[in-house]
């Protein structure tokens, strides 16, 4: 049996229920589980699937995502996590960017202590809240409100944010794969896109509960970013892959363990 027609089978499976086991995919293809595992891969990479602990399963398809006030009350504990980690990557004096999201509101918190730190966000809760919580220079994109998301895209944001040259461009998702982000919005795309292209460093910071989602819209492939930053629950495998893709990796413990570890995987070293 070709890759192909193994691919198809591993689908057809899926589609009869949500999760299928390796051990099992090896019996019924009557391959090794090295070519279980590529075929898989070859699949994740197309956002047609998800590793799990054991096995695969379909991606979860996002068509809208959740207003701002929504998400603040979800994953709490994970976002808190991520943001501590990757707060511990900024510096004094630093430029940096805040992308939207409930988590880069956590990360702001935390970095609001940082000296001579200039910090430009298309946030608008996040410009709220550094402009009565900090002393850093602060200038917010302006553009098109995204009401429900308390954001601003498009072109004006876009082009705002390209006036800038950042030390560090955090970025958020609320869905993501090995394949790399994904959004049901095409008006976030650019801005993503722009803040990555700026930036000396460009981080993602999302939490494992996202990964395995993908929407209508391809934002960013993961090998535009340098640094993933997110929690240690994600699926062993998926983490290994991630490794494999080349990026750093930072895994965050939240209240199940403090701290972080990263796995010091540099661009282009694998």
């Amino acid at each position: 049996m070709i890759p192909a027609e193994r691919q198809h089978f591993i689908l057809s499976c899926l589609a009869e229920r949500d999760v299928v086991s390796i051990a099992e995919l090896v019996d019924r293809l009557g391959v090794s589980h090295m070519t279980v595992r590529r075929d898989i891969q070859a699949l994740e990479g197309a956002g047609r699937v998800s590793s799990v602990t054991g096995g695969v399963r379909l991606s979860r398809r996002l068509t809208q995502e959740l207003p701002h006030l929504q998400k603040r009350a979800i994953n709490t504990d994970e976002k808190r996590a991520v943001s501590r980690a990757a707060a511990d990557l900024v510096e004094d004096g630093m430029v940096i960017y805040l992308d939207a999201g409930t988590t880069m509101l956590e990360l702001a918190r935390r970095v609001a202590d940082r000296r001579g730190l200039t910090v430009v966000t298309n946030d608008l809760v996040v410009c709220a809240w550094l402009s009565e919580h900090s002393d850093c220079t602060l200038y917010h994109s302006g553009g098109l409100v995204e009401r429900a998301n308390q954001s601003c895209v498009g072109d004006a944001a876009s082009e705002a944010l390209a006036r800038f040259n950042y030390d560090i461009a955090f970025i958020s998702t609320s869905s993501w794969t090995i394949s790399g982000l994904s959004s049901p919005s095409e008006a976030k795309a650019a801005v993503k896109r722009v803040a990555v292209r700026q930036a000396r460093r460009s981080v993602l910071v999302s939490d494992s509960t996202k990964y395995g989602a993908v929407a209508a819209v391809n934002i960013l492939a993961l090998s535009a970013l340098d640094s993933i930053v997110t929690d240690d629950r994600i699926d062993a495998d998926v983490a290994r892959a991630l490794r494999e893709a080349g990026a750093q990796v930072i895994l965050a413990r939240g209240a199940w363990g403090m701290g972080a570890r990263g796995l010091n995987i540099k661009k282009g070293l694998l």
